[in-house]
């Protein structure tokens, strides 16, 4: 993809992307991906993107592994593109069988996220997939439930990076790709 192709599909994401101030509580600037799922030529530029990304950087991954519940929107897409599978990280309670957790801070209280036992394999190559960067909480949290697993996690990709609240630091040494930065 040349430059000027990049960019212009950056673009489109870009202005896809709607703020909301004051929600979910006063003072936070909520950062709505919606349109770009309504406009299929926006959705095709951010999986566009993010193929050419991971096809560049981690030739030999195995699974993409979507965060609950908006990396499930563009994790199995990519996942497809790239003739893989898709495996899913969700709120504790939703997985049916045997199940890994792992237990994180919200910003006001704790949650468990978890994977199906079977769901990566020891040793797999992973690529983690989520809607939005912010302090990095859920993210690495699904870095450590890989970890649990004996997966080795080659990068997250996210089409959104709140860069002000530091949650790439709270992921090193894995490496944060984001198509568009606030």
């Amino acid at each position: 993809m040349t430059d000027g192709a990049k960019e212009e599909k950056l673009k489109r994401i870009s202005e896809s992307i709607r703020a909301f101030p004051d929600f979910p509580t006063k003072g936070i600037l909520f950062r709505d991906i919606c349109p770009i799922l309504k406009d299929p030529k926006s959705l095709a530029a951010v999986i566009d993107l993010f193929e050419e990304y991971v096809r560049q950087n981690h030739q030999d991954v195995g699974m993409i592994v979507g965060l609950d519940a908006r990396g499930f929107l563009f994790g199995p897409l990519l996942a497809q593109r790239l003739g893989i599978g898709f495996a899913l990280v969700r709120k504790r309670g939703k997985l049916p069988g045997p199940t890994v957790s792992v237990a994180y801070d919200l910003e006001y209280g704790k949650a468990e996220a978890e994977i199906q036992e079977d769901a990566v394999a020891p040793g797999q190559k992973v690529v983690l997939i989520d809607d939005l960067l912010a302090t990095g909480g859920t993210l690495n949290a699904a870095c450590e439930l890989m970890k649990k697993q004996q997966a080795h996690v080659l990068g997250c990709l996210v089409v959104v990076e709140m860069k002000d609240l530091n949650g790439a630091d709270k992921l090193k040494p894995h490496t944060v790709f984001s198509l568009v930065q606030y």
